[in-house]
């Protein structure tokens, strides 16, 4: 998506929102479950819109970071827990 889109889609879903705002306001129950799932969905889009406008800002140019090596963490294998003693099974008279 680009960012001019991403911006329209932010415009209308604000619109969106402030409209549910209202009624939610006057005590409309479904109003104030819009708001809320919007938020989630606001919110996504404006990590998109962050990403995309730091991409625009380099010039259209993706740069990936590199990682750097993490240490690798030397673990001692475990030795498996003793055995447990089996109990001899009590004979029954019949």
């Amino acid at each position: 998506m680009a960012l001019k889109d991403t911006v329209k889609k932010m415009h209308t879903m604000l619109e969106e929102m402030v409209g549910d705002l209202k009624k939610a306001e006057r005590g409309i129950k479904a109003a104030s479950q819009r708001v809320r799932t919007g938020t989630i969905k606001f919110a996504k889009l404006a990590k998109l819109y962050r990403k995309e406008s730091m991409i625009a800002e380099r010039g259209g140019k993706k740069t990936v970071k590199k990682k750097t090596p993490q240490k690798k963490n030397k673990t001692v294998a475990k030795k498996a827990a003793p055995k447990k003693a089996k109990t001899p099974r009590r004979k029954t008279m019949h």
